[in-house]
């Protein structure tokens, strides 16, 4: 089978995948606009808004990102009950599970707004409450993920460490899907890398990596990966590494250079990287493979300004560019 058969037939199954995502689901919220003058009640610049708009962000981006490539997406996690909340939900795609959203009073939506002129941020608000979510809530998030257990292939723990991926959450999850079989790959904040002991894979940036291992940057980046991999008991670690590309540590190391043509924003790339990584194993690549794909697309999306996706037609054709 030629590489243009291959990636069209691995693409085609995106569709049959089921996957879950669960973690700490956010809003971004653009107002753009143009600065002429300066603020005669302070030295600060006056934006004349001509657009807003609302994008998902964190774990939700990860649940958008799977939904363009066709697969069937279950979206879990904490968001509040005010009106942002309903702002977030109507932003899905309609064919995403959002039942296992929990609306809690306990914690506001997390909102990121931004304000743009051109190309640049004058000004960014941030809604949120970063602390662990309590027990109860750890309670509801176990129940709405053991009623899906039984219909999914893979959960993407998606942790930008704002108080929904606890240890217990994060542990009992992975002690579930190891019994079920089901992939279980994670975004980590280093600072909780302690809770992801025993999950399929991870995929850290370079940085990220390093806080993981608690080592400095001199440590060799090819003993890095396999440290973490064996520390952790993960079946793979795949680590992002920016103009280098990225590097896939599993029985050997496999590094995938980058093939990006331009960079304009590497905002939301890491969930397009998981997104498109996991999805990909599901649907019947290895993880080389898998790695391979997701390095297509995150040399996709980076090309593209805000928060983005790619298409599956996007895919193959820059995957067929690259290894055709």
């Amino acid at each position: 089978m030629n590489q243009k058969d291959w990636i069209t037939k691995m693409t085609e199954n995106f569709q049959k995948v089921k996957i879950a995502v669960l973690g700490d689901l956010m809003l971004d919220d653009y107002i753009i606009g143009k600065v002429e003058r300066i603020s005669p009640e302070a030295p600060v610049p006056v934006v004349n808004v001509e657009e807003e708009k609302f994008v998902l962000g964190g774990a939700a981006n990860v649940v958008n990102n799977l939904s363009k490539l066709g697969a069937e997406v279950y979206c879990l996690g904490v968001i509040g009950t005010g009106h942002n909340s309903r702002r977030l939900l109507s932003a899905f795609d309609e064919k995403i599970h959002v039942e296992g959203i929990i609306r809690s009073e306990e914690r506001p939506t997390i909102v990121k707004k931004r304000v743009l002129s051109g190309n640049h941020q004058l000004l960014r608000l941030d809604w949120e409450d970063s602390s662990p979510i309590s027990k109860d809530l750890e309670e509801e998030v176990l129940k709405q993920f053991l009623d899906i257990s039984g219909k999914i292939d893979a959960i993407i723990l998606s942790d930008y460490n704002k108080g929904v991926l606890t240890k217990r959450v994060s542990q009992e999850i992975i002690r579930i899907c190891r019994e079920k079989n089901i992939v279980v790959t994670v975004d980590p904040k280093p600072v909780n890398i302690q809770n992801y002991y025993g999950a399929s894979s991870i995929t850290p940036n370079r940085k990220e990596a390093y806080q993981c291992a608690g080592a400095a940057k001199t440590y060799e980046i090819e003993r890095l990966g396999m440290d973490l991999r064996k520390q952790y008991q993960l079946e793979t670690v795949l680590i992002t590494r920016s103009e280098e590309g990225m590097s896939l540590y599993e029985d050997e190391i496999y590094t995938v250079p980058t093939f990006a043509k331009e960079v304009y924003d590497v905002t939301g790339a890491g969930d397009t990287v998981i997104s498109v990584f996991t999805l990909a194993k599901v649907a019947g690549a290895s993880w080389k493979e898998a790695a391979e794909i997701a390095n297509t697309a995150a040399g996709l999306v980076v090309g593209k300004v805000g928060t983005s996706t790619v298409s599956i037609e996007e895919i193959q054709e820059e995957y067929c560019r690259i290894y055709g």
